[in-house]
């Protein structure tokens, strides 16, 4: 590789590094698994170090990865949050001991200590009470959600005999359990899926709504003291212990050894128990337990030179992939997934896997009878990597998505620009529980107690067959299911007749219209008012609403046009349920076709109350600057917005401003 070619490949890997970073710190989303983003990380810090004359200090292996969201208050951290260098085999990781033993000059006592994946948080306490929890954004600057933090397992609310000041750092995690029924409840109610445990744990504590968060079941596993005043501790396994004493939820599986051979093998001895374990892992942490060498031995701009994570590979295995069947979604969406010949893998057997749509199967050439590799997506969710094109005999037969559908036989298509096949048929009944699941979700009409398994003894004992059903149940019809007492019944009637009053925003979400979310529904009801001017309104009619685009005004006119679809309007009518709008769009304010963005703190408001007074006024708050943007309502500690408003030239107000506006 010549210098030129050197360049552009830095350069390539650093944009890359930077955009799946973004996706994985910022987004909750990732696209790419830890360890090839890992190989990325290593290839760009060989590189870099080939040729130092390409140094530049926004490099992401010179700044940790990550933002503070401008959601939450800013929290700029005592003690910086590290992140830590990276090995990836034995051999690595035996070099690591033997450099840092020597640039010691000792042989070291290393604590090894399994590596949670999952969101890194710090907790402070003072006098013994927890006064401010926050993530760790950059390293430098984090987020503030103690509110949030307050709901999670593991972190005391008050510990005795405490230290004047203490702060702790920690991983919260979701439980692998949690995890699995988390998506399948997003998956009943139609909504996108977590990628992995880390994911889920780090959307949930972003959550504005601490109630939210208090659902999600998150723990924490505290593995360093960060800062403490009023006592002192010579080595890190004995400040562990103090904490595990005051009640905190300390890492488990560790030990502190010397010698690499008995480090590499307890390492190996993690590795192990990786399928067993409640919760995730990525690898596992060797740092010097000895505080005073921690200190002799210094960091980096960004990592200790006292500890080192090892990173197991993601368990891959071949098997044969016997066939392709086809499950029918809550909104009719088609996932195809593979019967796989069973396989051993992270701990558990494995005989079905995801292979998300149509689009995947054809870019990785995947066929019936193929020999496939497969993994566990986060050590959890398994899917198929790719085929094994080599070992094809010749049988093997593509896949091609069913023209009906496989539940009720109605046509299933495809929208332009969908990755998605659908199902047409509106009365289909691989849709019908799924539908009634995600009717009664907190976010449509809230219907306390109908979960997905009391939903699914209601359809099974021929209770209900659709969502209006759900209006004519009677205390004594829900006595015949198991676990249903007086009380519980009385309780599920009292939520459903509440129901009834939760308005046309919430309704038209509830129905399940393909496109349609929650914001989309509200902006229809707020603009039309009631349930039969939506019905009767034409699709270039409801696209002209802001927000609202031409397929997914397409989606509602398709919806109404179905006569299944009208009959249930008129069924829901018919029981009471409300289809007026609560609110309704203001027009000819003074902020009428403005749009606002907000940032930074304000004093006076939280963001959702400037959010309701702007549009209150007929204004629109946007989440993202664009040239499209009126003001940037910019408060304390503004963060990337402003500096985007200020390179686009878009007027940028105070809070001083905008109070003076809305007077």
């Amino acid at each position: 590789m010549n210098i030129s070619e050197a360049k552009e490949r830095i350069d390539e890997l650093r944009s890359l590094i930077k955009y799946h970073s973004d996706r994985y710190y910022n987004s909750d989303a990732p696209e790419i698994s830890d360890f090839e983003y890992d190989k990325l990380y290593r290839e760009l810090e060989n590189l870099e170090a080939e040729y130092p004359q390409f140094y530049d200090e926004n490099s992401p292996t010179v700044k940790v990865g990550g933002a503070a969201s401008e959601q939450f208050a800013p929290v700029t951290h005592s003690v910086p949050m590290q992140s830590l260098g990276d090995v990836f085999s034995e051999e690595e990781l035996k070099a690591f001991i033997r450099k840092t033993d020597e640039a010691a000059g000792e042989q070291l006592e290393y604590s090894v200590e399994p590596k949670i994946d999952g969101l890194s948080v710090s907790l402070e306490y003072e006098n013994g009470v927890f006064v401010r929890g926050s993530t760790r954004g950059n390293g430098t600057v984090g987020e503030d959600v103690t509110e949030n933090l307050k709901t999670v397992g593991g972190i005391p609310k008050k510990i005795k005999n405490a230290p004047e000041i203490l702060e702790v750092r920690g991983e919260v995690y979701m439980p692998k359990e949690k995890f699995l029924k988390l998506n399948e409840l997003r998956e009943a109610e139609g909504e996108a899926l977590f990628a992995n445990p880390r994911n889920a744990a780090a959307g949930s504590l972003r959550q504005l709504d601490s109630r939210i968060t208090a659902e999600r079941g998150l723990k924490v596993y505290i593995f360093n003291i960060q800062r403490i005043e009023g006592k002192s501790f010579l080595r890190h396994s004995e400040g562990l212990d103090y904490l595990k004493s005051c009640g905190f939820s300390v890492i488990e599986n560790r030990a502190v050894l010397k010698g690499e051979e008995k480090i590499a093998a307890h390492i190996e001895k993690i590795g192990e128990m990786r399928g067993e374990l409640s919760y995730d892992i990525d690898g596992a942490v060797v740092k010097a337990d000895v505080l005073s060498v921690r200190d002799r031995l210094g960091t980096t701009t960004k990592a200790p030179k006292w500890a080192i994570a090892y990173k197991y590979p993601p368990e891959e295995k071949e098997t044969l992939l016997e066939n392709i069947y086809v499950q029918v979604g809550r909104t009719g969406v088609l996932t195809p997934n593979a019967t796989l010949k069973t396989v051993r893998l992270a701990g558990t057997n494995v005989s079905k896997a995801t292979l998300h749509n149509m689009d995947n199967i054809k870019d990785k050439d995947i066929r019936i009878g193929d020999t496939v590799v497969v993994r566990k997506a986060g050590d959890i969710i398994p899917e198929v990597v790719r085929s094994v094109k080599e070992k094809r005999s010749g049988n093997e037969t593509p896949f091609e998505m069913p023209l009906f559908c496989p539940q009720c036989g109605a046509p299933v298509i495809r929208l332009d620009g969908e990755a998605a096949y659908r199902c047409t048929g509106s009365a289909c009944p691989a849709q019908r529980l799924r539908h009634i699941i995600h009717y009664a979700s907190k976010p449509c009409m809230d219907i306390e107690g109908l979960g997905p398994s009391v939903s699914e003894a209601l359809v099974n004992h021929g209770l209900i067959r659709d969502v209006s059903d759900l209006y004519a149940l009677t205390e004594n019809d829900l006595l015949v299911l198991d676990k249903f007492a007086e009380k519980s019944a009385e309780n599920l009637i009292a939520a459903i007749e509440k129901s009834k009053t939760a308005g046309l925003e919430r309704l038209l979400f509830a129905i399940g219209i393909p496109l349609i979310g929650a914001r989309g529904a509200k902006l229809t009801a707020q603009r039309f008012g009631t349930v039969e001017a939506v019905m009767s309104a034409k699709s270039e009619d409801i696209s002209a609403i802001p927000d609202i685009g031409e397929k997914m005004a397409d989606s509602i006119v398709r919806y109404f046009s179905a006569t299944d679809n009208i009959s249930l309007i008129e069924r829901l009518k018919a029981y009471g349920v409300e289809t007026a709008a609560k609110e309704k769009a203001v027009t000819g304010g003074r902020f009428e076709g403005k749009t606002f963005v907000l940032t930074g703190t304000l004093s006076g408001y939280t963001r959702d109350e400037a959010k309701k007074i702007i549009e209150s006024l007929g204004g629109k708050a946007s989440g993202s600057v664009s040239k499209k943007t009126d003001y940037v309502l910019a408060g304390e500690a503004a963060g990337s917005k402003l500096d985007k408003a200020q390179a686009l030239g878009i007027n940028i107000i105070t809070e001083e401003e905008f109070n003076e506006m809305i007077k």
